[in-house]
């Protein structure tokens, strides 16, 4: 990834012991890594018994429990842009009767048990893109599936945490099919784009990048009409398999949200529509920068001067894998063969053109990502803009991750230094930007909406809980890459540095547990349970918009043998319990006595109560 006269050869591996021995060592650690990265997983949601993501969580686990058999409810999705790939993949945590919690339970280790897989394509990754020894391509990958952006969301129902794992395959396979051309390889990144517009809107960013990747891979003659056709059917069949899945589904589960319309077109119709979109896109672009701890500008300088270079011409016979050549692709050749040789028989050509193509791509991708969540959450008029919403980008952190350390360790001093001051560039300017748009808005009398699922990793990173701090987050990501470009100078610094940042997440996490999942949960979790209250399978249970919407939701959780309806103050002639608003002394009290009901219990500090009919 970066010109010939700006690379180091990369150190070949220690033969302290023999090559076949550090072949087998290599995925016992990664197995080993990736059920420690279960557990941990598993261990940071063990706070979390109902759902904190509301109303995502809810919509999903309805639609989930609806496929399995179960009592549909609502979804805030809207019709355009509904999915059910989610839900189809918990939906197995829904199958027979058993506790709500105990379900919640089961989509948390599905998603843990995916989300680890980050660790594993990671290091793939890395050995394909950069040539750099197993144990920093091992540490590399650790810190990408120990970050927040990758982790947090494992904890909830929410289809973040199956995402990450997804791009990191995506791209993986994108590298593969430019430098193995075949159907094979071409339908295997199809169903990879056809699972994504499954799972989710943001899917249709990727699809319409993979529709470019087709046609100007077939323009140039790098895809037969045989490939463009098996990259596309995937796409489709599982387009159509979302659509018979939705109408299989019928009235089971009711749409709550607004299809996006005239309120998206009026958000960036105008020339302030488009600034206030722009910062956006810059906003969650510089995020990336700074939970990466700088890595993403230093990769994104890389890869403009990847994509900008020339591209090399294919050359027949042996001397197209020189090593200098490949060295200057940083070539994707199998790992244990020396640097210059390519195990697939191919030339350092091929191994360029897979590496540009596929950072191509990541790049585009990213912008289409920033923008796109940029315009629509830009046309939901009813809340706030918010100053930050990093959740759709966070995704793409781990390979800008992966690629930023490839940038540092292959690269001469002079290089390394020239690419933090981008990076350093990047994350000031950002910053200025942020604030003057900050600034802007509070002189106006307006706030920016400023919230916990926002930017969880950068609230922590900051200490910025109730207020959005640019400059702080700016010199986090300054002072990480001035460490990381200084250490790496040192090959031996290299894999300790990394481990470093290991516990840096590790302890992040631990931040973001303590003083934003456990403050959520306390604030959420209704009690007593309702089936400590004589709630039972079989009761007819309605619940009363006065009580307060995410109690209402959780409790509605645990009547997880009906939808649970809604009313406003006179309860339905067949409901046998409702929850209702409790409040002694406030005017809003509700008095199940004159309806016929008597009350079975509550929390009158949450102010909700269970009453009974006669």
């Amino acid at each position: 990834m970066v010109a010939g006269t700006e690379v180091r050869h990369p150190i070949a591996d220690p033969s302290g012991q023999p090559t076949g021995r550090r072949r087998r060592l290599v995925p016992v650690l990664l197995v080993v890594g990736w059920l420690v990265g279960v557990g941990w997983r598993m261990w940071l949601s063990r706070h979390v018994p109902l759902p904190i993501a509301h109303t995502d969580e809810d919509s999903y686990l309805h639609t989930a429990r609806a496929l399995a058999g179960g009592p549909g409810g609502f979804s805030s999705e809207n019709g355009p842009l509904r999915r059910v790939g989610y839900p189809l993949l918990i939906s197995p945590a829904f199958l027979g009767e058993r506790d709500f919690t105990d379900s919640y339970r089961l989509v948390q280790l599905i998603n843990a048990v995916l989300n680890a897989t980050v660790l594993p394509l990671a290091y793939l990754l890395v050995r394909r893109l950069v040539p750099v020894g197993r144990a920093v391509a091992l540490a590399a990958a650790a810190v990408a599936a120990t970050l927040p952006a990758t982790v947090f969301y494992a904890g909830v129902a929410m289809i973040d945490a199956v995402l990450t794992p997804l791009v990191l395959a995506w791209l993986l396979a994108v590298h593969h099919w430019v430098r193995r051309p075949g159907p094979l390889a071409a339908a295997g990144v199809g169903a990879l784009v056809g699972v994504f517009h499954l799972l989710h809107s943001r899917g249709l960013v990727i699809v319409g990048v993979h529709v470019g990747l087709v046609l100007l891979l077939f323009l140039r003659r790098r895809a037969t009409p045989a490939q463009v056709l098996a990259a596309v059917l995937p796409v489709l069949a599982l387009a159509l398999a979302n659509e018979v899945v939705i109408r299989l589904l019928g009235d089971r589960v009711y749409l709550l949200g607004d299809p996006p319309g005239g309120g998206t077109v009026r958000a960036v119709a105008s020339g302030a529509g488009l600034l206030r979109v722009g910062a956006a896109v810059a906003t969650q672009l510089w995020y990336l920068v700074v939970i990466t701890f700088g890595l993403a500008g230093v990769a994104w300088a890389g890869a403009v001067r990847l994509l900008l270079r020339p591209a090399p011409t294919p050359a027949s016979g042996p001397a197209s894998a020189s090593a200098p050549a490949t060295a200057s692709a940083l070539s994707s050749g199998t790992p244990a063969t020396p640097v210059g040789t390519s195990a697939a028989g191919g030339g350092s050509a091929a191994d360029e053109a897979a590496i540009r193509w596929t950072v191509g791509v990541a790049v585009v991708t990213s912008v289409g990502v920033a923008a796109g969540a940029s315009v629509i959450l830009a046309g939901i008029t009813s809340k706030p803009l918010d100053a930050i919403y990093g959740r759709y980008v966070q995704m793409l952190a781990p390979f800008w991750l992966l690629v930023g350390v490839g940038m540092l360790v292959t690269a001469t001093p002079r290089v390394r230094w020239r690419r933090a001051a981008v990076a350093a560039g990047v994350l000031l300017a950002g910053a200025t930007l942020i604030a003057a748009r900050l600034a802007w808005v509070a002189g106006r009398g307006h706030e920016l909406r400023y919230g916990g699922f926002g930017a969880p990793d950068l609230m922590a990173l900051t200490g910025g809980w109730r207020e959005f701090r640019p400059f702080t987050g700016a010199a986090v990501g300054v002072a990480g890459c001035l460490l990381l470009v200084a250490a790496v100078r040192s090959p031996r610094w290299r894999v300790p540095v990394l481990a470093a940042l290991v516990v840096v997440n590790l302890g992040t996490m631990q931040v973001i547990t303590d003083r934003l999942v456990r403050p959520m949960v306390a604030a959420t979790a209704p009690t007593p349970r309702v089936a400590d209250l004589g709630v039972r399978p079989g009761d007819r249970v309605w619940a009363s918009l006065g009580v307060q919407w995410v109690l209402r939701f959780n409790l509605s959780h645990q009547v997880t043998w009906a939808d649970v309806r809604w009313f406003v103050d006179n309860p339905p002639a067949d409901a046998e319990v409702v929850f209702v608003r409790w409040a002694p002394g406030a005017p809003d009290d509700w008095d199940g006595t004159r309806h016929g009901f008597v009350r079975l219990g509550g929390n009158p500090e949450q102010h909700w109560a269970a009453w009974r009919r006669r």
